[in-house]
C-alpha cells in the first residue's frame, strides 16, 4: 500500500516560488493576490481531507482505549517474574540504561542522515561501518543539540557524560512521573509532569504540550490538531515502563498506554506499548528475539503495528545487513514518513535479529540503517542491555559517561547514573508491591 504521492505538488510549489521571484524582479503586479488565492485553496483542501471518514472496520481493530486494546490482544505470559529479584534487576537495569544511552549517543550526530553520507563519514573518520565505536569526528562540532550539548560531545574523545537528547530526557521523565505519582499514575498525572518538567517538545509532543499549556485536558491533548499521532514520539518513551515493571510485560504496557495517550493514537500508542512490553520481558529472558515475540502479546493482534512486527520477524532470516534492512523497510509502505512508528520498529527489530546479544554490532547496524536512528539504536540498545546486563556491554561504550547524564528538563538538567539505577529500583519495588 503506497501513500498518496505529493512529490509532484512539492515540485510545482518550488516552481511557483521561483517564477514568483523572477516576475517580482521584473516588476510584475498581482503576484501576492494569486498566491493568497492558492493559499486559501490549500486550506480548503486540507480541511476537506481532515473531514474524510475513516475506515470503520479498521478503526474497530485499532482502538485507542486501554480496555478494548486488552480485549484484542493474543494470549501472552502477562507476568514472567513472580517476585522482584533485586540483584538480577540491578545488573540488568544498568545494562539497559547504558545500552540506551550508548545507542542514542552513537546515532544522534547522524540522525536522519542518508546511508551513503554516513558511509562517507566513516571513511573520513577511518572507522568501520557499521560503526563499532563512537564517531571520532562529526561535522559542525560546536552546534548545540537542543540548545545544550555541542555536537562534538557525542564523539569518542570529546565526550564527558551522556549528552542531551530527547530520547534520554523522556526516559528520565518517566522515572520522575513514577516518583511523583506512583505506579498507578494517570494520563492527567503525565500532563502535570509535562507542564512541570518539559520546556519544549517536537511533533506530536509539541502539539500535546501546547494544548496542555492552553488549558486542554490531558485526555484530549493528543487528539487536537495532531497529524503526528502515529509517529515515533511515544515509542521513544517506552523504556522507563519496562524498567519499572521488569518481567511484567502487561504492567509495562499498561503504564505505556497512560503515557502514550497524552500525545498519540493508534500505531503511536501501540508502538510504545509494544516496546515497553519487550523491554519488560527482556529482564526475564536470555534471548532478545524472544522478548520481541512476547511484546506482540500486549497489543491488538490485527493492528498495523502487530502486522508489521510479525512481517519483520518472518523476513528476518533474509535480512543480512543494514542495506537490505533499509530497502525492505522502505518498500513495506512506500511513502511512509521516516519518523513513523512502524518503519522504525522494523529497523530496530532487524538489528536485534541479525546480531542477538552482540551489543556493539546491534547498535552499529541499526544506526547504519538510517531514518530516526538515534531512537532506533537507543531502543535496540535498551533491549539488548536488559538481556546481557552491564557485563555484556563493552566498556568503551560507557567509559566516558563519567556517571553523568544531561537533560533539558526544567530544574532537572543533570543526573548521576548510579543514582538513576537505584531510583528505578526503588520504583520497581513499588510496582511489584502494587500488583
Amino acid at each position: 500500500m503506497s501513500y498518496p504521492n505529493i512529490e509532484p505538488l512539492r515540485r510545482k510549489l518550488h516552481g511557483l516560488q521561483d517564477w514568483s521571484a523572477l516576475k517580482h524582479e521584473y516588476g510584475a503586479k498581482g503576484i501576492d493576490r494569486l498566491i493568497a488565492a492558492l493559499d486559501r485553496q490549500i486550506d480548503r483542501t486540507t480541511a476537506t481531507i481532515r473531514r474524510l471518514p475513516v475506515d470503520k472496520t479498521m478503526a474497530m481493530r485499532e482502538p485507542d482505549d486501554i480496555r478494548t486494546i486488552r480485549g484484542l490482544r493474543p494470549r501472552g505470559p502477562r507476568r514472567l517474574w513472580d517476585s522482584f529479584d533485586a540483584k538480577k534487576y540491578a545488573d540488568r537495569v544498568e545494562g539497559a540504561l547504558l545500552g540506551r544511552f550508548a545507542g542514542c549517543t552513537l546515532g544522534a550526530p547522524v540522525e536522519f542522515w542518508p546511508v551513503p553520507k554516513m558511509e562517507a563519514l566513516a571513511k573520513e573518520n577511518g572507522m568501520a561501518f557499521p560503526p563499532l565505536d563512537y564517531w571520532k569526528y562529526v561535522p559542525e562540532p560546536y552546534e548545540k543539540r537542543y540548545g545544550v550539548s555541542p555536537r562534538e560531545l557525542y564523539t569518542r574523545d570529546k565526550m564527558n557524560g551522556v549528552p542531551v537528547d530527547d530520547d534520554i530526557t523522556y526516559t528520565l521523565l518517566g522515572l520522575l512521573i513514577a516518583e511523583d505519582s506512583g505506579p498507578d499514575f494517570t494520563v492527567n498525572d503525565v500532563g502535570a509532569a509535562w507542564l512541570k518538567y518539559l520546556p519544549h517538545a517536537c511533533t506530536a509532543e509539541d502539539v500535546a504540550l501546547k494544548n496542555l499549556k492552553r488549558g486542554v485536558p490531558a485526555m484530549k491533548a493528543g487528539a487536537i490538531d495532531n497529524p503526528f499521532c502515529e509517529w515515533i514520539g511515544a515509542d521513544i518513551r517506552s523504556d522507563p515502563w519496562g524498567y519499572l515493571a521488569p518481567g511484567l510485560p502487561e504492567k509495562a504496557a499498561d503504564m505505556a498506554w497512560h503515557d502514550a495517550y497524552i500525545s498519540h493514537r493508534r500505531q503511536g500508542i501501540y508502538g510504545e506499548m509494544y516496546f515497553s512490553a519487550v523491554i519488560a520481558a527482556a529482564f526475564a529472558v536470555d534471548d532478545p528475539v524472544e522478548a520481541l515475540e512476547i511484546g506482540l502479546t500486549e497489543i491488538p493482534r490485527d493492528c498495523e503495528t502487530a502486522k508489521a512486527v510479525r512481517w519483520a520477524l518472518k523476513q528476518a532470516p533474509k535480512i543480512r545487513n543494514y542495506k537490505q534492512a533499509r530497502k525492505a523497510a522502505d518498500e513495506y509502505r512506500k511513502g511512509m514518513s521516516g519518523v513513523h512508528t512502524i518503519l522504525n520498529a522494523m529497523l530496530t527489530i532487524w538489528g536485534i535479529t541479525m546480531h542477538g546479544t552482540d551489543f556493539s554490532r546491534v547498535i552499529g547496524e541499526v544506526v547504519a540503517m538510517g531514518q530516526d536512528n538515534d531512537c532506533t539504536a537507543a531502543t535496540a540498545g535498551s533491549i539488548v542491555g536488559a538481556v546481557v546486563g552491564r557485563a555484556g556491554i563493552p566498556k568503551h561504550w560507557y567509559k566516558r559517561f563519567n556517571n553523568t547524564v544531561y537533560t533539558y528538563m526544567i530544574k532537572r538538567t543533570k543526573f548521576r547514573i548510579d543514582d538513576v539505577v537505584k531510583r528505578f529500583g526503588r520504583q520497581a519495588v513499588r510496582v511489584f508491591g502494587s500488583m
